[in-house]
């Protein structure tokens, strides 16, 4: 499930269209997804309550029926799970768009080079507090 979760939260394109004077440096912008699941303790909340509701399904003595419609529950769950994290994610990049007057917003994934970063403002909209990379 954190694969799915994380594969449909990436897949959430962002083309954003702000208004606005003035011109940033660069009038597209990325956020890297990565780095928020990483560190947003609601992601992780929300994928470690699907993967422990996985387990404890596919673990249970319940008939094969019982266990389908509780996927069946899990997976509806799911979705509305990511729809909110993306949704999230989607309003603090638009609002961070509409701030510094950037006309796109990318996820970096899915952008090989260039934009403006600003993760760290959709961060902070979505109170995110990063965690320190560990020290080798």
């Amino acid at each position: 499930m954190n694969k799915l979760i994380a594969a449909g939260v990436l897949s959430a394109a962002f083309a954003l269209t702000a208004c606005g004077v003035g011109k940033p440096k660069s009038d597209v912008a990325t956020v890297d997804l990565t780095r928020i699941m990483a560190n947003w303790p609601k992601f992780a909340n929300y994928n470690n309550q699907i993967q422990a509701d996985a387990f404890a399904i596919e673990s249970s003595k319940a008939p094969e029926t019982q266990k389908a419609k509780q996927r069946a529950e899990l997976a509806q769950r799911y979705t509305q799970f990511q729809s909110e994290i993306t949704n999230d994610v989607s309003q603090a990049a638009q609002q961070v768009a509409t701030q510094k007057n950037l006309k796109m917003v990318f996820t970096r994934q899915g952008v090989g080079y260039g934009g403006t970063d600003i993760t760290t403002d959709v961060e902070k909209i979505l109170k995110i507090e990063e965690k320190a990379t560990p020290k080798p």
